[in-house]
């Protein structure tokens, strides 16, 4: 009989261990090892030589913080059977199988009408199907329908999830960004349940709001940082591009999964087998391919745009607390024109981008963190938190961006 029982070496928590054949099966099936080529922090690594890493370590890291709560919760004698912690694992470690090639980057590029976690839906519904039904709790769980238990739905996605532990950790590590780094043993073990929803006793108030500040510092040092925004932007505009020369009838000359979804509108209607199976072949690879055969493309447009991406040649960026006016933006457009020999304001459009970066730490909803007092009170981390910029992180902070050349 083949060993199952296998160990893997991970840069940040050590020996990591699979914990049933099922998570053995799910982890060698080729929808998960796909995420061993798609990289977690897309264009980051244009900024931050080391963010190489990958989904797969991710899912990989989350599922390893899952082992150790799910743990933690029954040494408080939180009742979690088997079968409920094997669907706890299972849904955490495919909660980012729909993501695509450069990650959030080009979610709604490729596939312009379904978001990933409705494909990470999609894909676990064909997985439960090769499994034959093994799958059925981890998908309720996941989707939120397993009643009995709401706290195992919010283990795998909420505002304190093994999610956002491990990437914080992850992507501080890889990055090299210290600011994200967070106490997650000691959140771990600070965990309960209370009336089946998931809460963090009161000694554990000042993990949190550490958690919380790591977090935002995190979004704007690093998934938000204006360079990566610029890269972001290239490379959206280079699809835009190829979708545009794909839709006029010519051809594209590259791989054919990526040319499929760049020739048609794909939503949730026509989101069918054939699709799903071509985009279960894409991966980061593909995109860079494509860059670098689109550098000899007789559309010049499209060769320009994909040689400035290829030699990290990118726009420059200005971050505003105002948007941009039209005018403004009309004259980098006619900068752009002129530097680039384009023709006229619809192409100069492919070059010139304006938009919003926003962002809130934390949202003190219906969904908030709640902290359980000794008294056995239920309060919001915001209100029971003796630290009044906590409050500040529930506000929604936006800034306008606008990428030119010189």
């Amino acid at each position: 009989m083949f060993n199952k029982n296998k160990i893997i070496n991970d840069p940040l928590y050590g020996f990591l261990t699979i914990p049933t054949a099922t998570v053995f099966d799910v982890i060698e099936h080729p929808f998960f090892q796909r995420l061993r080529r798609i990289r977690q922090l897309g264009m980051s690594e244009l900024v931050y030589p080391g963010a190489v890493h990958t989904r797969f370590q991710h899912a990989l890291g989350a599922m390893n913080l899952m082992i150790q709560c799910i743990q933690a919760l029954r040494a408080k004698n939180i009742a979690i059977s088997d079968e409920e912690a094997e669907a706890t694992y299972l849904g955490i470690l495919l909660h980012d199988i729909g993501h695509g090639p450069y990650s959030h980057t080009l979610e709604h590029t490729i596939v312009q009408g379904v978001n990933h976690e409705k494909i990470s839906d999609i894909l676990m519904q064909k997985l439960n199907e090769e499994f034959d039904g093994k799958l059925d709790l981890a998908i309720e769980i996941f989707n939120f329908r397993y009643t009995q238990k709401p706290f195992l739905s919010q283990l795998i996605s909420s505002q304190l999830d093994m999610d956002r532990l491990d990437y914080l950790l992850r992507d501080s590590f890889f990055t090299g960004v210290s600011e994200g780094v967070v106490g997650a043993e000691r959140l771990i073990n600070m965990l309960h349940v209370h009336q089946g929803q998931l809460v963090v006793e009161e000694k554990g108030i000042y993990s949190v709001e550490k958690f919380l500040v790591a977090r935002r510092l995190m979004y704007w040092q690093v998934y938000m940082h204006k360079t990566v925004t610029a890269a972001d932007q290239l490379l959206i505009s280079i699809l835009k591009r190829a979708r545009d020369i794909a839709s006029s009838g010519k051809a594209l000359g590259s791989y054919h999964p990526l040319v499929h979804f760049l020739g048609v509108d794909i939503d949730e209607t026509n989101f069918d087998d054939e699709a799903v199976a071509t985009y279960t072949l894409l991966d980061d690879s593909d995109i860079l391919n494509a860059v670098k055969s689109w550098t000899r493309s007789e559309d010049r447009i499209l060769s320009t745009l994909c040689k400035h991406l290829l030699n990290r040649e990118l726009p420059k960026i200005k971050i505003s607390t105002e948007p941009v006016s039209d005018r403004a933006l009309e004259e980098e457009k006619i900068k752009a024109m002129n530097r680039f020999g384009l023709r006229n304001i619809e192409e100069a459009s492919y070059f010139i981008h304006s938009g919003e970066l926003a962002n809130n730490a934390y949202k003190d909803d219906k969904e908030g963190i709640l902290i359980l007092r000794k008294n056995g009170d239920i309060v919001d981390a915001a209100k029971a938190s003796d630290n009044y910029n906590l409050g500040a992180l529930t506000q929604t902070v936006t800034k306008y961006f606008t990428t030119y050349w010189k």
